[in-house]
């Protein structure tokens, strides 16, 4: 029978027991201590609650989203933007007030050619010298101009004398014979009034057609002023450069205008260049021999001096607009005078220049525009052989300024 010891059972059983507690305080103190390891430093922030937006710290300077910030470098800070001009300090009883410019730009055509009407080519810039009311002005676009043209040809066509129509068929045909396909031309003949006959076309049988209806006149005026006012009126419209191709006896009967008013008209009038064509030259030499009277048809009494005046006042309408007047004697001269001014139109020197008095008044400046030397002096012209040729500089005399209200 084996006896057991009781009392060293107990002793054993409970040191077992004590050694249970000092375990579990052992393995207490060790998390408690591991704890305190990982635990965040004071200035840390403590994550933030499930389901809110994390603020980003001031250093991060970048975008957030629902993780947390990134980490983007902060911008180098610029440098402040300089201060504004000091504005000046406003004098005591002077009212604001703000300036505006308008700049004008003049265009001038000048044909240079010898006395027998031949074009000078070659010259320069320099070769060109502008005044405007004798103050010299500094040419700013230069070009020679070969482009297609935009003319008008207004042709007299009354009940006046057969020869007359005659003339001014035959003078209207030699022009349209001088067209090229691109020009653009349109019909327009006159007596008490202006017809149009044709509006502007590069079809060249629609001119020879329009011409063709020159058969029968009407009335025996010959109201030059108002068809030349009429027609000037109607190409002010139209961009860039027109002519107007005027064949007329230069008569004028019974207009309502005066020539005082044709004449300011022609002055207003930009970009306009007149090329008048005198017809009843032959009538008017055989009366001047053999003594005949007159007559401007159905009863309307036309004398020498009447003609006279027209030839006057076609000149005057050339010169206003740097175009040249014409007298033809003979049927035979007509070809010949066509292809001059057809030349004279597709070779002219522009200019162009801002003018130095840019008050826009409406007043009329005289131009003057002359050939030089590049050192100054006298430009020489020399032909083949060496000789110096005498030339003629046309360009129109003047201009009229804008004129703005204020």
């Amino acid at each position: 029978m084996v006896c057991i010891d009781r009392s060293r059972t107990l002793k054993s059983l409970g040191r077992r027991i004590l050694t249970i507690p000092l375990m579990v305080l052992t393995l207490l103190f060790l998390v408690l201590g591991t704890r305190g390891l990982f635990a965040q430093s004071p200035d840390q922030t403590e994550p933030a609650a499930s389901g809110q937006k994390q603020d980003a710290p001031p250093e991060a300077g970048g975008p957030q989203n629902d993780v947390g910030p990134y980490a983007i470098p902060k911008k180098k800070e610029e440098p402040p933007p300089p201060p504004p001009p000091a504005k000046p300090k406003k004098v005591e009883g002077m009212p604001d007030y703000s300036i505006k410019t308008d700049v004008s730009l003049v265009n001038v055509d000048v044909l240079v050619t010898t006395k027998d009407g031949q074009f000078i080519p070659g010259l320069k810039k320099d070769n060109f010298r502008v005044t405007e009311d004798g103050v010299p002005q500094s040419v700013v676009n230069f070009d020679i101009s070969q482009a297609p043209i935009t003319a008008v040809l207004l042709v007299e066509f009354a009940s006046t004398n057969y020869y007359f129509m005659v003339d001014a068929l035959n003078a209207s045909y030699a022009f349209a014979n001088a067209l090229k396909k691109n020009d653009y031309v349109a019909v327009i003949s006159y007596d008490m009034k202006p017809h149009i006959l044709a509006d502007f076309t590069q079809d060249k049988q629609a001119v020879y057609g329009a011409l063709n209806q020159l058969r029968i006149p009407g009335f025996a005026e010959t109201n030059l002023f108002d068809a030349v006012y009429d027609t000037l009126d109607r190409v002010d419209q139209i961009e860039g450069r027109k002519y107007v191709i005027l064949i007329t006896t230069g008569v004028d009967t019974f207009s309502k205008l005066t020539l005082d008013q044709i004449t300011k008209k022609i002055k207003t009038t930009h970009d306009v260049t007149i090329f008048p064509i005198s017809v009843g030259f032959a009538v008017r030499n055989y009366c001047e021999t053999h003594q005949c009277g007159y007559t401007h048809g159905m009863g309307i009494p036309v004398g020498e001096m009447d003609y006279l005046q027209g030839d006057n006042e076609m000149n005057t309408f050339a010169r206003l607009t740097g175009g040249r007047a014409y007298f033809p004697r003979f049927q035979a001269e007509l070809p010949e005078i066509f292809h001059d001014v057809i030349g004279d139109i597709r070779n002219q020197y522009n200019l162009a220049y801002h003018p130095t008095n840019p008050k826009l008044d409406g007043t009329y400046r005289k131009l003057k525009v002359e050939v030089i030397a590049p050192d100054g002096g006298q430009l020489k012209v020399k032909d083949q052989k060496g000789k110096d040729v005498k030339y003629n500089v046309v360009a129109r005399e003047g201009y009229t300024a804008k004129h703005t209200v204020e």
